[in-house]
């Protein structure tokens, strides 16, 4: 493939620092996303990216949902950048723009591979692992605290039909971070999805920034326990422990070492002072977070399994409350974590 013509749908934070990125390679990027006043600030003063030692400003193409009907030019590569439950309207929205041997990549946290494939075929389907911290709350202006030399993706294929054609999508993703190519983009995302399970709502159930989330007196066991159940269902859907961040396999099989060692990585590598997750920053949006495609599918895939996965089951209920509004994501909410390091069983297939 020559210089391919590149879609990012979902231009938020993560999306919109990767475009930002290959933009400035000289790769030909359109940006599209769900948010009006984002689409116009870009328009009007391109995109703004903050980061701790610069700030850069790119010119870039940015367009509104209901502008892509408008757009003819088909696409070799899009990057799917939307939160997980939002994947299958985005891929029935693009495809029509993909091109017969174009590829879509799902650069999400989750496991949204068969929703991708299942829409635009698997022939023309990735998946894809992102290590990526940043924030976006005004229109136009990320925040972005890992730039392209601390961000890490892996790439991979549905199946064997895209072997080989992963590198297409690698080069163009090696302008925002370091790429991997493996042949089990599966297992690695579960193994992301993991880190997720672990972070994500224990630390959103407080309202706090992770680092002092970690802080407070039992709340890393939490997360650890959560973490470890993530590991147990990985396992019993017969993926691997294999290894993500670019570091040597954790030769363990223990669940609750090897959780233990992916939050470690994510925490001494990966979190700043006020570094929060996707879901906590979705709440102070008023948005709902990603809260079932995240623990929620470890406790339901625990149960068509045959087993049980409490703690994430239970971390689920709080954050339903919280998004209905019936609790407030705060740090008085650390004796309800706590009391779930006393839930009996543990996530395990029969």
């Amino acid at each position: 493939m020559g210089s391919p013509k590149i879609a990012v749908l979902g231009t938020g934070a993560n999306g919109a620092s990767i475009g930002a990125d290959m933009t400035r390679a000289g790769l030909d990027v359109t940006f599209i996303d769900q948010w009006p006043a984002h689409v116009e600030a870009m328009r009007k003063d391109g995109i703004r990216i903050e980061m701790p030692h610069e700030t850069l400003v790119t010119p870039v193409h940015a367009f509104h949902l209901c502008d892509v009907a408008t757009l003819r030019e088909p696409f070799d590569v899009v990057l799917i950048v939307v939160k997980a439950y939002d994947t299958r309207w985005a891929c029935e929205l693009i495809k029509p723009l993909v091109k017969p041997d174009g590829l879509v990549v799902g650069v999400q946290n989750g496991m949204t591979m068969d929703d991708v494939a299942s829409i635009i075929g698997p022939k023309r389907t990735l998946g894809a692992v992102i290590e990526v911290t940043s924030n976006m709350f005004e229109p136009g202006v990320v925040v972005r605290q890992t730039p392209a030399p601390g961000s890490w993706f892996a790439i991979g294929g549905f199946d064997g039909s895209t072997h080989g054609r992963e590198n297409e999508v690698a080069e163009c993703l090696r302008h925002a971070g370091t790429v991997e190519v493996t042949d089990d983009i599966r297992s690695s995302k579960w193994m992301k999805l993991v880190v997720n399970a672990a972070e994500f709502l224990p630390t959103a159930i407080l309202g706090l920034p992770m680092a002092d989330a970690v802080a407070v007196p039992g709340i890393r066991e939490v997360m650890s326990a959560s973490g470890a159940e993530a590991v147990r269902t990985a396992l019993a859907l017969g993926h691997q422990l294999v290894p993500i961040f670019g570091k040597a396999r954790v030769e363990v099989n223990d669940p609750e070492t090897y959780a233990k060692s992916l939050m470690d990585e994510v925490l001494s590598h990966w979190t700043l002072p006020d570094t929060r997750v996707a879901v906590l920053q979705d709440w102070m949006k008023g948005r709902r977070g990603e809260v079932d495609d995240i623990n929620g599918l470890v406790a339901r895939e625990q149960r068509r399994l045959g087993g049980d996965a409490p703690i994430n089951q239970k971390l689920v209920d709080i954050a339903m409350k919280i998004e209905r509004g019936a609790l407030k994501a705060d740090p008085s909410n650390a004796d309800l974590l706590r009391s779930l390091l006393h839930t009996s069983g543990a996530a395990s297939k029969p």
